[in-house]
């Protein structure tokens, strides 16, 4: 009998991770579908990303970004379960830690399909991160936990799981910077757009809630950010989300001199930004994991990550938001020489992934 998937996503990192699993579905013959939930901000801004990345368009959209968080999930679960029973498939694979994907995984769990959760075991061990809890309540409920690290294995059997259904697989961020590089470098040219050189600029992010929707939190980072550019002179460029930009306007918060507000951007150009920069200042955590395999030094503005392995190799730290501790971890970083580790696989996750599912499944 042919195997078919389901492979649900709904921000442009999920669409990112994803993007393995889709080709290795295509390159094994695997009937697959991508359910699209809209999650970030806009479908039709998530349009250039598949064509960037040389994508099937998702069968199915529910725009159901833009919306409070107990709002859109309620939503996400009915138009989900509304899809999974109309084109039942025998896996819902899921990534990550978004809103998407704990509403993928209880609407496929409450119809009896088979999960398959890819970044299992990932943990921050911080519960007022919502973040935190969707990845808990993912992991205990899925059939399929496709494990990024050793340490993320490791967590899952600290939780009491089952590690017959458990795999380590490595993290299909390393099979994505790797297969869309090279791409990038063809097709991308944000440096000469924006009139930057080459090791000449640091770039930094900022989405999180718990750092955007806190005044105190969101001011520490821009005063940092601003510190680091007076103490370096590297002028810091910010593509600024929607969310970000609007919070900035409702606090009230003047940027110091030498941050560039730059509209978000498309992922080979973003791409080309993150390998080309001196240093990344974020609050993500696959920024952390791209610097990494990036080879680019990481200052985290988050008091605790779900990539501790960043961390323990000694290539990425955590500032927290207050200034002057965000530039002396700068600091650290641009002037001390490392060794470069990557502790996230070799490039091959997202074939061993679906290689692991279609093997598994035979067994029964």
């Amino acid at each position: 009998m042919k195997m078919k998937a389901c492979i649900l996503l709904g921000t442009r990192p999920e669409i990112i991770k994803m993007s393995p699993l889709i080709r290795a579905c295509e390159s094994l013959g695997i009937d697959y579908y991508i359910l699209h939930t809209g999650q970030h901000y806009s479908y039709e801004m998530d349009r250039q990303f598949f064509l960037d990345l040389e994508l099937p368009k998702p069968k199915y959209n529910l725009d159901v970004g833009g919306r409070p968080y107990r709002k859109q999930v309620g939503m996400m679960i009915r138009q989900i379960m509304d899809v999974l029973s109309k084109d039942r498939p025998d896996i819902v694979f899921v990534q990550g830690d978004t809103n998407s994907v704990l509403a993928g995984a209880l609407a496929a769990n409450k119809l009896g399909i088979p999960i398959g959760h890819h970044e299992a075991g990932l943990r921050s061990h911080d519960l007022t991160m919502l973040e935190e809890t969707n990845r808990i309540i993912t992991d205990h409920i899925s059939d399929f936990l496709f494990a990024p690290t050793k340490d993320a294995k490791k967590n899952l059997e600290e939780e009491g799981i089952d590690m017959s259904k458990t795999w380590l697989t490595g993290n299909t961020v390393v099979d994505a910077v790797k297969e869309n590089l090279k791409i990038s470098e063809k097709k991308a040219e944000p440096l000469k757009k924006l009139g930057l050189k080459k090791g000449g600029y640091i770039l930094a992010t900022a989405h999180r809630a718990e750092n955007v929707d806190v005044q105190k939190r969101l001011r520490g980072i821009i005063g940092g950010l601003g510190l680091v550019f007076e103490k370096t002179g590297l002028e810091v460029i910010y593509p600024i989300h929607p969310r970000a930009k609007a919070r900035l306007e409702e606090f009230k918060i003047d940027l110091p001199d030498g941050i560039r507000l730059i509209e978000p951007q498309g992922y080979l150009d973003f791409l080309q930004l993150e390998a080309n920069a001196k240093l990344i200042i974020t609050d993500s955590g696959g920024l952390q994991e791209e610097a990494c395999i990036l080879k680019v030094p990481c200052v985290t503005t988050r008091d605790n990550t779900e990539r501790p392995e960043t961390v323990d190799a000694g290539i990425n730290v955590l500032s927290g938001t207050v200034p002057e501790k965000i530039l002396s971890c700068a600091k650290d970083m641009l002037e001390n020489h490392r060794r470069w580790t990557n502790p996230f696989g070799d490039g091959h996750a997202g074939k061993r992934i679906i290689e692991t599912w279609l093997k598994e499944s035979s067994k029964s």
